[in-house]
């Protein structure tokens, strides 16, 4: 059973997924929050597997909600919901741990894919936005490589992360470093690590704004 706790400062759209997911077997809705002070002493309480975390929000917003959340419980896995396609607001929600990003108007079938994936450990961003986020961040002149950012990495592990934020799978980064698909495993778990993010999109957001990555190396 895939406990949630939905984080919104909207009735309507709290009352629209409770109907929703009540549907589904494999999923509970152990409670509902209208901003993120509330969110964050009901994840104390409920312990959810996944919350789903509006941003704009009164009193705490679903960005300092995500942080608190994620630091003082880094197995709750934080959902993002917003109404728009795209919003500065999402890199520091992934920046601050969030797992995915999901627009309110998600067809059925996807909200619950999504929840089930991002319950399962997997990054969920909505296909109508993936490209515009990592797009922005890179869109951009890259800036100078952060010193302090890249005395944490090896030259394997920098060429690894590099691959990883221009979209590579594990399979294709093992092809061109002509290395294992188990060696780039192990490579991404201690950039992971480092970085103190446990999603490859929050790896490579970090990288791109931080002058480790450029998409136009793709």
């Amino acid at each position: 059973m895939i406990r949630v706790l939905i984080v919104d400062d909207q009735v309507v759209v709290c009352e629209g997924l409770q109907a929703i997911l009540s549907t589904v077997a494999d999923i509970e809705v152990v409670g509902v929050a209208n901003q993120g002070e509330e969110a964050v002493a009901m994840v104390e309480q409920w312990h959810p597997d996944v919350v789903l975390m509006d941003l704009k929000m009164p009193v705490m917003n679903g960005i300092q909600a995500t942080r608190e959340i994620r630091s003082r419980w880094p197995e709750v896995r934080v959902l993002v919901l917003t109404t728009y396609d795209f919003d500065e607001w999402v890199f520091d929600a992934i920046r601050n741990g969030a797992a995915g990003y999901l627009l309110k108007d998600t067809p059925r079938d996807q909200l619950i894919a999504a929840i089930r994936g991002t319950a399962a450990g997997k990054a969920y961003i909505d296909p109508a936005v993936a490209g515009k986020l990592l797009e922005s961040v890179g869109q951009a002149r890259p800036p100078s490589p952060d010193p302090s950012l890249v005395r944490l990495f090896s030259e394997r592990e920098l060429a690894v992360l590099r691959l990883l934020a221009i979209g590579r799978t594990n399979a294709e980064i093992a092809s061109q470093l002509f290395l294992s698909e188990g060696t780039v495993r192990n490579y991404v778990s201690s950039i992971f690590t480092k970085l103190g993010v446990s999603e490859r999109t929050q790896a490579a957001v970090i990288a791109l704004r931080s002058g480790l990555a450029d998409l136009n190396a793709s």
